[in-house]
């Protein structure tokens, strides 16, 4: 096999690996943020609450963790007595070739009533 083949498989595989470090943080802090709604939805008492206060305190979660979501990006609702919450946000990437908007949506619900 020609050395030139496989400088170049080389350097196709560093790339890869430089997309996956730099994408990686993005997508932890974001399953970070999943699992931290899911246990808000948990906590007792949470549907009783005015939609504002879900509201904000899931923008408090991502803004924690260093996302940019803002507490009108994030929707509440009730159904059959469950609270439902979805946020939805962009995190924006600059590499040093492109720029990626990585769109994200989180959703949840509130354990149903016994």
């Amino acid at each position: 096999m020609p050395r030139w083949r496989i400088v170049v498989a080389l350097a196709i595989l560093g790339l890869f690996v430089g997309a996956l470090v730099w994408l990686a943080p993005v997508y932890l802090r974001h399953y970070q943020f999943a699992r931290a709604v899911e246990r808000l939805m948990a906590e007792p008492g949470l549907a009783e609450r005015p939609p504002e206060v879900v509201q904000v305190a899931v923008a408090a979660r991502a803004a924690s963790l260093g996302l940019p979501v803002k507490p009108e990006q994030v929707r509440v609702g009730r159904s059959s007595g469950r609270l439902e919450v979805e946020a939805r946000y962009v995190v924006r990437l600059d590499l040093p070739v492109y720029t990626v908007d990585l769109h994200f949506r989180v959703r949840s619900r509130s354990p149903g009533a016994p």
